[in-house]
């Protein structure tokens, strides 16, 4: 499926002139038709399974009690 630039960004949470600098250094790929410019949605699949199990890592992180430090307990 094939979007345009500022659809793209909305999708990404990126500004527009990020996605075109991304689009002409060729890091994404994309198609003129004539009119503008349109970007196959399906390249960023792998980006959006990674940045759900960023926020899963990220929540459990969270989760995770913190251990009671060690020299917590002074002797002196």
């Amino acid at each position: 499926m094939y979007k345009t630039v500022a659809e793209t960004a909305l999708d990404l949470g990126m500004p527009e002139e990020q996605i075109m600098r991304l689009v002409y250094e060729g890091r994404i790929r994309s198609v003129y038709d004539g009119e503008q410019i349109l970007i196959n949605n399906s390249q960023f699949s792998t980006y959006f399974q990674q940045l759900e199990r960023i926020k899963e890592e990220i929540e459990i992180w969270r989760s995770t009690p913190i251990p009671e430090d060690i020299d917590v307990k002074d002797e002196d």
